[in-house]
């Protein structure tokens, strides 16, 4: 009998490493990344900064679905733009709808804005965004297919005060981080003097054989929309784009009015910025002040050319007047910009910035057996909603390995309790930098934290 079920068990053993070994491993989709929990240190600091300085400049948050209606980027995006024509994640639903993944931020904003009325509220709607986009763009560093944004938008507002204040906020974010960065900055004017420079462009690029040195995509751009030209991130594209005509000479009174007083309140404010006259933005909504957020010589990658500044650009952003027409509201002033989360944390890293450790606690609970453990969990509910950061380790038993996680999360005081200060109505409190332990009164243990660390806040 013994060898039957020796047999049988043996047989059972075989038969689940068979099934282990046909179960296939289900790795991530090329192009997405998971955010481990080390990680988010930097994603919350970007978070609480952005948040602070939305609040700071009166930017109420908001979101919006990550599934819109195709047309609203076909429309407000351009039919002909990179991220309409190569990038967009877009499909037919079950009900037969054009849908698409979000792959920016701005059109579906405005499509809420419209939607709910917001041209009712007092002027302008001041928005802060934050949130995951999608394009199928080439996967390499800092560029993903699920990426995440930090958006602003002004919406009401046609002063060029409201251009300046949205760069300055762009360059105290950076500047709060320890980045140092330089405003590239253009104005693409408006849809009367953009038709005359668009002459101009068209006429450039078909004289002496340029054409012809084009890549692929800027031939097609050229009969389509000659603007993107100077957009295109390919090489000889570039150098050809270096000698165009710049659209400022173009540009009407009022935009140039517009762009001179942008400049003159950047200047004001000490915001560094350098005037770029091929930057152009790559979607059509766009008109009057463009900009983009470079890393500085000194931020930039060692030994790659500015083409390379201009392709890992933190973010940027514009002016787009018609857009909320466009979109079917009412005529409305609005600019707004975004910031590309994990290209500034891949900044960040290459900086080696010191990061303040969020992760540390003011106390940590330690327990000896299970009497002591129940109600060293009832004290940890008690102190945590007195707004005290409190550290623990439930399902340790071993008070060394407890302490050793103690040390470990940089507290200030350790709260030990065993059977002995259960009969005694006692608990001992450990200054974790001299070792020394007290003994208090367990019922009075919280006003001895108070009066040792302080009462924290307990607003939500």
């Amino acid at each position: 009998m013994p060898k039957i079920f020796k047999k049988k068990d043996n047989k059972e053993a075989e038969e689940k490493a068979s099934r282990a070994r046909r179960v296939r491993f289900i790795s991530r989709l090329r192009g997405m990344k998971d955010i481990l929990p080390d990680e988010y240190k930097y994603w919350n600091l970007i978070i609480k900064k952005a948040t602070e300085l939305s609040r700071s400049y009166g930017f109420k948050r908001m979101d919006t679905p990550v599934l819109e209606n195709l047309e609203l980027y076909e429309r407000s995006s351009g039919r002909s733009s990179d991220i309409v024509v190569k990038e967009m994640f877009s499909f037919i639903d079950k009900n037969g709808e054009k849908i698409a993944l979000r792959p920016e931020a701005t059109p579906g904003i405005i499509r809420s804005y419209i939607e709910h009325g917001m041209f009712n509220l007092p002027q302008p709607v001041k928005l802060f965004w934050l949130g995951p986009v999608f394009r199928h763009d080439k996967p390499q560093a800092g560029r993903f297919r699920q990426f995440s944004q930090f958006n602003l938008e002004s919406i009401g507002d046609a002063s060029p005060v409201a251009d300046a204040e949205l760069i300055a906020i762009t360059y105290y974010f950076f500047r709060e981080l320890q980045l140092e960065v330089m405003t590239q900055i253009n104005s693409v004017g408006c849809a009367s003097c953009r038709k005359e420079y668009l002459v101009k462009l068209e006429n450039f690029y078909k004289e002496r054989g340029r054409r012809t040195k084009l890549c692929n995509d800027c031939k097609k751009r050229l009969a389509k929309n000659p603007l993107r030209l100077l957009d295109c991130k390919e090489k000889q594209c570039q150098e050809i784009a270096a000698d165009a005509p710049q659209i400022v000479d173009s540009l009407c009174e009022d935009c140039r009015n517009h762009f001179i007083k942008v400049l003159e309140y950047l200047d004001e404010l000490n915001i560094p910025y350098n005037l770029n006259p091929t930057l152009v933005r790559g979607l059509d909504y766009y008109n009057r002040t463009v900009f983009e957020i470079w890393p500085s010589s000194a931020e930039a990658t060692e030994g790659k050319p500015e083409e390379q500044s201009r392709q890992n650009a933190l973010g940027g952003g514009g002016r787009y007047d018609g857009l909320v027409e466009y979109m079917g509201g009412r005529p409305t002033p609005a600019c707004g910009f975004g910031i590309g989360i994990e290209r500034v944390i891949l900044k960040i890293k290459e900086k080696n910035i010191p990061l303040k450790d969020e992760e540390k606690g003011d106390l940590f609970l330690a327990h000896l057996g299970d009497p002591a453990r129940r109600k060293i969990m009832v004290l940890f509910e008690e102190l945590r909603k007195n707004g005290f950061k409190v550290r623990q380790a439930f399902t340790k038993d071993n008070l060394k390995s407890q302490l050793e996680l103690a040390n470990q999360a940089g507290v200030k005081y350790t709260l030990i309790l065993g059977q002995k200060e259960i009969m005694d109505g006692t608990i001992l409190i450990r200054d974790m930098e001299s070792g020394i332990q007290e003994i208090v009164d367990y019922k009075k243990v919280v006003a001895e934290i108070e009066k040792r660390l302080g009462s924290p806040s307990k607003k939500i």
